[in-house]
């Protein structure tokens, strides 16, 4: 799987640990970027979703915003679990 996983989190966000642990426990690579001491990113994060809450995640240019486990599975492309 080459698709780019961008994962827009906080340290303190409980549904961006879980959020990481999933794509973890699903061996999937991604890039994790702090929005609370990343100003750009957050920046970033807010144009591609427009959205200021976290987490929000970057899936080969997808955006879904929370955990959507459902969306994240099939935009994956992972077996549904």
């Amino acid at each position: 799987m080459d698709q780019k996983v961008i994962v827009y989190s906080t340290p303190t966000c409980p549904w961006c640990i879980r959020i990481k642990q999933f794509l973890k426990d699903n061996n999937v690579a991604f890039e994790n970027y702090d929005v609370s001491s990343d100003q750009a990113k957050a920046e970033e994060m807010i144009q591609k979703s427009g959205q200021m809450g976290v987490p929000v995640l970057d899936i080969a240019g997808q955006i879904i915003i929370g955990f959507d486990k459902e969306r994240i599975t099939k935009a994956l492309g992972l077996a549904s679990q």
